[in-house]
């Protein structure tokens, strides 16, 4: 039987609203014989054909919503973030199918069971995604490079930004594109960036007719060409704002904006960070397609195990492995973190609290304090207990500390093990890397494989293989890699960044920021309904 996080059952909207939070279970196929090793749901289902899949808040205040409601949100109106009302639990059997896919195979059939025929067709979804990776430099879009001594180096980063926010992001721009074009629609994306997803998220949506895109941006702790990449784009649907500020501090505006119910639904409010869940729906392929090309067999029972490394800010993709163990996928995460340590702290001792202040490191794109998407996880490990979650995160936000409860920490340290990476460690693993492989990481990546180099060190590596995923190019960081003493490497269109007009709006300390931010989206929204007007004279 169904349980819910709260005492009372939403009542269902394809709106973008919110949900309330429901325990997640086994998930009956959509297709016959698509599922075989599926364990049977604990309550009947309906006929999977007409079955959707509808999504909760992690709050659990407030109305389900299908896919396009949580595609179209940003944070849930209750301040939570949408989860699936219901997980699939993949079988053996499936698990061996998906194995021979590509990435792009992958991501299809994910999406195909987490939005659901009723609202993309199969086709249509298989045009999307298609389309969504033809301009990736890679022709298997997501490239594995096998590196000496069992490092296994998972390439994310071969998109138009050079960075794994393009796989996701992509993506999530041809399913909006598709939902506006069907109900003539407009809206206005709002974006806060510590360096890759500004960048990527542009890129996505420049240029299209029916979206405004507002990018905030940490002016001076993001590395020159991922600002560049942001501020070269001079497209009339792109807005670009420099804050004097870090990533965590950009983040108030725009969350206060989001509060505002009335504001977001006047002018048609979204978000493409991570707390998107469309993004971290696209983000699971990663994990399996990290398993699928690391798993020594897949024709024994039980399948084996394998490790995957997650360099993580924000915490997306560390919430897309924790959906894709909870599916069957049997991997073991590392979360690996830089200086600024909050995510570390949580899975080592239950201490999810601010630090005093961000550290600028070298891996800029994570010196962040407040991971969002731990929300995420949280409700996940706590079987979909809403009422803990909002609870949990509501005395985070209202006292900066908090210290989880002894059985969520207990079963958070066993779904994963964590590392934190200094600097110098960061430097240490880039000169390695090369010296041993002639390739050059990233310092994203560098965390996560200055993790493989530490385990080999202390003698510590088991039989199980380990995967370390790259999320950026070292194009884009030639700062960390010089610090590494070592030569930086830049494709052409990189370097003609340095040579192109910016356009890039400031925003000051002593400035509202809330005020200057609404400000931007009313004049967006009288311009839209102006163009609006005028077609249709």
């Amino acid at each position: 039987m169904m349980t819910t996080g709260s005492n009372r059952k939403p009542e269902p909207s394809r709106l973008p609203t919110w949900g309330g939070a429901l325990k997640s279970r086994a998930w009956q196929p959509r297709r016959p014989n698509h599922f075989l090793g599926l364990v049977p749901a604990a309550a009947r289902v309906p006929d999977p054909v007409s079955r959707i899949m509808w999504y909760v808040s992690t709050r659990g205040m407030a109305p389900r919503v299908d896919f396009e409601g949580a595609l179209l949100s940003g944070y849930a109106p209750d301040g939570g973030l949408y989860m699936p009302e219901e997980l699939p639990l993949l079988g053996r059997e499936t698990l061996h199918k998906w194995s021979t896919l590509s990435y792009p195979g992958l991501v299809k059939e994910l999406c195909a069971l987490f939005i659901g025929p009723e609202l993309i067709a199969r086709d249509d979804l298989h045009d999307l995604i298609d389309r969504a990776f033809s301009r990736f430099r890679h022709q298997e879009v997501v490239h594995l490079s096998r590196l000496r001594n069992g490092l296994n180096v998972l390439e994310l980063w071969h998109g138009a930004t050079y960075a794994f926010k393009d796989l996701s992001l992509c993506c999530t721009a041809q399913f909006l594109q598709y939902f506006l074009e069907k109900r003539e629609r407009h809206v206005t994306v709002v974006v806060g960036t510590s360096g890759d997803t500004g960048s990527a998220a542009i890129e996505s949506v420049q240029g299209a007719k029916n979206v405004d895109i507002i990018v905030l941006l940490p002016k001076g702790h993001c590395s020159k060409i991922q600002e560049l990449q942001m501020t070269t784009v001079l497209k009339e649907n792109v807005h670009v704002f420099g804050v004097e500020g870090n990533s965590d501090e950009l983040d108030e505006p725009i969350k206060a904006v989001f509060a505002d119910v009335d504001f977001v639904k006047e002018h048609c409010l979204m978000s493409l960070n991570s707390i998107n869940w469309s993004r971290v729906l696209v983000q699971m392929a990663h994990h399996f397609f990290a398993y699928f090309r690391c798993a020594p067999s897949m024709d024994v029972d039980p399948l084996p195990p394998v490790e995957v490394v997650v360099p993580t800010g924000a915490a997306g993709n560390l919430a897309a492995g924790c959906i894709a163990q909870k599916m069957g996928l049997p991997i073991r995460l590392v979360a690996t973190v830089n200086h600024n340590d909050i995510i570390h702290r949580t899975v080592q001792q239950g201490d999810f609290s601010l630090s005093q202040a961000v550290k600028p490191t070298l891996a800029s794109a994570m010196d962040i304090q407040v991971p969002y998407n731990m929300e995420r996880i949280f409700w996940l490990l706590s079987s979909s207990d809403s009422q803990v979650t909002r609870a949990l995160m509501e005395q985070f936000e209202r006292t900066q500390t908090l210290r989880l409860p002894r059985e969520l920490h207990g079963k958070l340290s066993g779904a994963m093990m964590s590392e934190s990476v200094s600097d110098e460690a960061i430097t240490q693993a880039m000169a390695r890397c090369w010296e041993e492989n002639q390739y050059l990481l990233c310092p994203h990546s560098a965390v996560a494989v200055s993790y493989h180099y530490q385990q080999m060190d202390r003698q510590q590596s088991s039989n199980t293989p380990r995967c370390c995923l790259a999320p950026a190019s070292a194009a884009k960081f030639p700062e960390a890699v010089l610090a590494a003493r070592l030569t930086p490497e830049a494709p052409a269109e990189i370097l003609a960044l340095e040579y192109k007009e910016t356009r890039c709006a400031p925003m000051q300390r002593g400035d509202d920021w809330t005020l200057m931010l609404r400000g931007t989206i009313e004049d967006l929204s009288r311009q839209w309904r102006g163009r609006a007007r005028n077609a249709s004279e």
